[in-house]
């Protein structure tokens, strides 16, 4: 990463706090976890672990991606959630703004992903070694030379949102990595985590977490 990090200053928005979770709406532009170096320090889990000490990591969500992430307040919450995560069932929602007019309106993207080691953290498509990765998308409306989509990923690859909509000749507005041309002169990388649906650690309730996309 480069060292041009600059950080949005926004106010910690909680969006649900219980005895065994928190759930935050991310602003973009922050990263998940610390980086390497002292100016790569700041990131949303340090921020919530400033009004809650005790608070655990369970996913992460890229820098430029906002939207909402849950952390745990115990150790059995972050197992009980992690494995939620890892056996694939939770279920994420996210609205992208992409490039061009996406057709048909709904379809799925079954493309594996690999990292793009000489271009990391890239990653790209590849059907010898890439590891399964499967997205469900929905148009929403088109507007104007590009198109509001819903984007229901079944798998958790790095960048997969990214790169499936890449593979599909619509890349994200705004993405450092993977927009070329007029696609990426956007004040920002149009993705966001609109909803987050899992069970409850403690009870196994269902529970759904959402937040409006500020684009």
């Amino acid at each position: 990463m480069s060292d041009d990090y600059n950080p949005p200053t926004d106010p910690l928005n909680v969006l649900h706090e219980d005895a065994q979770v928190i759930v935050v709406d991310k602003p973009w532009g922050l990263l998940s976890v610390p980086g390497r170096g002292e100016h790569l320090a700041d990131c949303l889990l340090s921020r919530v672990q400033a009004a809650f000490p005790q608070a655990l990591l369970v996913h992460r969500l890229d820098r430029d991606t906002s939207g909402v992430m849950i952390f745990a307040q115990t150790p059995h919450a972050q197992r009980h959630l992690g494995m939620q995560f890892e056996k694939r069932q939770t279920r994420k929602i996210y609205v992208a703004r992409v490039w061009g007019r996406l057709e048909p309106k709904t379809g799925t993207v079954d493309l594996p992903l690999i990292v793009d080691w000489p271009n990391r953290p890239r990653q790209m498509v590849c059907h010898e070694t890439g590891k399964q990765a499967v997205t469900d998308w929905r148009v929403a409306k088109y507007e104007g030379q590009t198109t509001r989509v819903k984007l229901s990923p079944k798998t958790g690859r790095s960048h997969q949102l990214r790169v499936h909509m890449l593979a599909l000749g619509h890349s994200i507005l705004g993405d450092p990595f993977y927009a070329e041309g007029p696609a990426r002169d956007f004040p920002r990388m149009m993705l966001h985590s609109e909803e987050l649906r899992l069970k409850h650690p403690e009870g196994g309730l269902s529970m759904k977490f959402r937040a409006k996309a500020p684009f």
